[in-house]
C-alpha cells in the first residue's frame, strides 16, 4: 500500500507499509545533504561533488529522495531514467523504462546494521512495482561492500569496468525476476 501526496512543491512522497519512509528532496534539504556529503564514509565514494542544486532537483529524468527511519532522515537515494540524456549514458543499452540508482547512507550511527540493504530493497520493490523492467547501478569496483550488497539483492555485473567522470564503475543490473526482496517485504506482500 503506497500513498502519493504533493508535499514538496511538485514532487510526490511515497509512504511504504515497510519500515522506511521516502520523500522527495526539497530545497530546504540541501544544507543537510551538503553536510552529509562531508562525512568521510560518504566522501570516500562520492568525492567532492558539487553541491546538489535547485536545477538538479528540477531535472525530469532524476528523482531524489530522503530516506528516514522513524522520522529520522539518514540516507539519500536517487533513481533516474537511463535514457534521454544528452550524452551516451553507459546504461543506454538497457530496455526502455530501466532505472538507475545512486545512494549513500549518511548517518554514521546507522552504518553496519543492515539499513542500507533494507532501504535499497524497499526502493527497488517500488521501482519494479512502477514498471521498471531493470534497475542498474554503477559502484566503484573497489567498493567491495557496495558490490557485495548489490549482489545479495540480485544485481549482477555485466560488461567491463568503465571509466566515468566520477571514476571507475562496475556496471550492475537487476531484472525483476532476479530481485531478492528482504523477508519483511515478503511478509508485507503476503498480507
Amino acid at each position: 500500500m503506497r500513498s502519493f501526496t504533493d508535499e514538496t512543491g511538485g514532487g510526490c512522497s511515497i509512504s511504504h507499509p515497510q519500515t522506511y519512509q521516502f520523500r522527495r528532496v526539497a530545497r530546504s534539504d540541501l544544507p543537510m545533504i551538503e553536510a552529509w556529503r562531508k562525512h568521510p564514509h560518504v566522501r570516500e565514494w562520492w568525492g567532492d561533488d558539487e553541491p546538489l542544486t535547485d536545477a538538479e532537483l528540477a531535472r525530469p529524468l532524476v528523482r531524489s529522495w530522503i530516506v528516514s527511519l522513524d522520522q529520522h532522515p539518514f540516507a539519500y537515494i536517487q533513481d533516474y531514467s537511463v535514457h534521454g540524456w544528452d550524452f551516451d549514458h553507459h546504461f543506454a543499452d538497457l530496455p526502455k523504462g530501466a532505472r538507475g540508482i545512486d545512494l549513500y547512507l549518511a548517518d554514521p550511527n546507522m552504518l553496519g546494521q543492515g539499513h542500507g540493504k533494507r532501504f535499497i530493497a524497499q526502493h527497488m520493490a517500488t521501482l519494479f512495482a512502477e514498471g521498471a523492467p531493470v534497475i542498474a547501478t554503477d559502484p566503484d569496483p573497489n567498493n567491495t561492500h557496495a558490490v557485495g550488497l548489490y549482489v545479495a539483492l540480485g544485481f549482477r555485473a555485466y560488461g567491463d569496468v568503465v571509466a566515468t567522470d566520477w571514476g571507475p564503475a562496475v556496471l550492475m543490473k537487476c531484472d525483476n525476476s532476479d530481485f531478492v526482496p528482504q523477508s519483511d517485504q515478503v511478509d508485507q506482500q503476503k498480507t
